[in-house]
C-alpha cells in the first residue's frame, strides 16, 4: 500500500469511487450519527480539504491531530471532549463494514459500558485477538500475539462502542 498512501492517507484511498472514509461516514450517518471527530495525522490536510465542516454530507465533523501514533487508547482519550457524556463509537478509518453493523453499535445496552466489534477466523497474528468468556464478554484482547501465545478465532475488528466511563 505504501505507493497508493505516498499522497493520500489510507483512510481517502478509494474503494467504489469514494474515499473509505466516506463510506465509515456515511454508514453511521444512516445509523442516526451526526456529529463527528476525525483524527487526523498524515496528510490531515487532504481529509480536512474534503471532508470540511461536514455540512455537504448532512454532518458536523471536527477534526483533531494526533501528533505520535501510539495506539487506540490515545486516541480515544482524543476524543474526551467530543463525547462529553454521550456514548460514542470509533472506528478506525480503513475499516469497511457492511453498513447495517453501525445500527448495532450505535445503541448499547444500559448496562454495556463498551463494545468491540470483531470477525472470526481471521490471522490475529496481524491484528488483536479477543478473548471471551460463555457470555461473549470480554476478557482479554492481545495485540499482535506471537507464536505460542495464547490466541482465539476472534479477530478485533476495529469498531467500538464506549461509553464515557472508558476515561
Amino acid at each position: 500500500m505504501r505507493m497508493l498512501t505516498d499522497e493520500l492517507p489510507k483512510p481517502m484511498l478509494q474503494v467504489r469511487g469514494k474515499p473509505i472514509l466516506l463510506h465509515i461516514v456515511e454508514g453511521l450517518k444512516a445509523a442516526g450519527i451526526e456529529r463527528f471527530l476525525i483524527v487526523v495525522g498524515y496528510r490531515a490536510e487532504v481529509v480536512g480539504a474534503f471532508f470540511g465542516d461536514g455540512k455537504r454530507f448532512g454532518a458536523q465533523i471536527e477534526y483533531v491531530t494526533q501528533v505520535v501514533q501510539d495506539g487506540t487508547g490515545r486516541v480515544v482519550d482524543l476524543a474526551r471532549d467530543f463525547a462529553g457524556s454521550d456514548p460514542f463509537v470509533l472506528s478506525y478509518g480503513d475499516i469497511l463494514v457492511n453498513p447495517a453493523n453501525y445500527r448495532r453499535l450505535t445503541t448499547p445496552a444500559e448496562d454495556q459500558e463498551a463494545i468491540i466489534s470483531v470477525k472470526r477466523n481471521e490471522d490475529v497474528s496481524k491484528g488483536g485477538a479477543v478473548f471471551v468468556n460463555e457470555r461473549f464478554e470480554l476478557t482479554d484482547l492481545r495485540e499482535k500475539p506471537k507464536p505460542g501465545e495464547p490466541t482465539s478465532p476472534w479477530y478485533n475488528a476495529g469498531i467500538y462502542t464506549f461509553r464515557p466511563s472508558i476515561f
